[in-house]
């Protein structure tokens, strides 16, 4: 039975049909091929739109708060302690004992309980300073001494070969600085130079330039020299 073409319709041969087929094709590649040349510049559209989301969409992290100022606060404690320093050639130079202490950041300082304190001066001279509460500073080189305050420098040679006699400060309050070795007052002292002894309503010492100022009511007494 042979083929009918389908009333009304034109007819097409099947050269025609494989024709139009290629044709299609052609215009599908062709347009393919212009697609692929934008294709970089839509990818990078579509990330930048990705990017702006995100932006838009990620929560955002509070402003840094500034740094709290330090208060006066102990940020550290220590108890039945002993603390030694040293010099740069290795010798033992100060040496802080006390029941308690605790550091305040604000003012790096350190407040003891049952303080001792034992320091060297450059020429071996021994100091020791003792009181029922202190406050000093970091390397205990300025220390403020607080009820039944004593300070000892024991006798010994000064850097000039010369001897010096055992010196006692015992008052209330003492303010000792144990690098330029120098204790002062604004209470009522009671200095022991040796044999002699003085007592006065407030005092400043400078062993180094072997200065001595009491103010106030001043009494002293001098030991006569030996053999007279």
């Amino acid at each position: 039975m042979g083929t009918r073409d389908a009333p009304g319709l034109p007819s097409m041969s099947a050269a025609q049909a494989r024709s139009a087929w290629v044709g299609t094709g052609a215009l599908l590649r062709a347009a393919w091929e212009h697609a692929t040349v934008y294709l970089p510049i839509i990818l990078m559209a579509l990330m930048a739109l990705g990017t702006y989301w995100l932006a838009r969409n990620t929560p955002t992290l509070g402003v840094a708060e500034p740094p709290r100022p330090a208060t006066h606060d102990p940020d550290y404690f220590m108890r039945g302690f002993s603390v030694k320093t040293f010099d740069a050639t290795g010798r033992l130079k100060s040496e802080v004992y006390g029941s308690e202490a605790r550091h305040y950041p604000d003012t790096d300082t350190v407040e003891i309980e049952q303080p001792r304190i034992r320091s060297f001066n450059p020429s071996g001279q021994l100091t020791v300073a003792t009181a029922r509460r202190a406050l000093s500073n970091a390397d205990a080189t300025e220390v403020q001494l607080f009820g039944d305050a004593v300070v000892i420098r024991e006798a010994g040679i000064d850097a000039q070969g010369q001897a010096q006699p055992s010196l006692e400060f015992r008052g209330e309050f003492l303010h000792a600085f144990m690098d330029t070795e120098r204790v002062k007052s604004n209470q009522p002292v009671e200095l022991k130079r040796g044999a002699d002894r003085f007592t006065a309503d407030n005092m400043d010492y400078d062993n180094l330039d072997r200065v001595l100022e009491l103010r106030g009511r001043v009494r002293g007494v001098l030991a006569a020299p030996a053999g007279r």
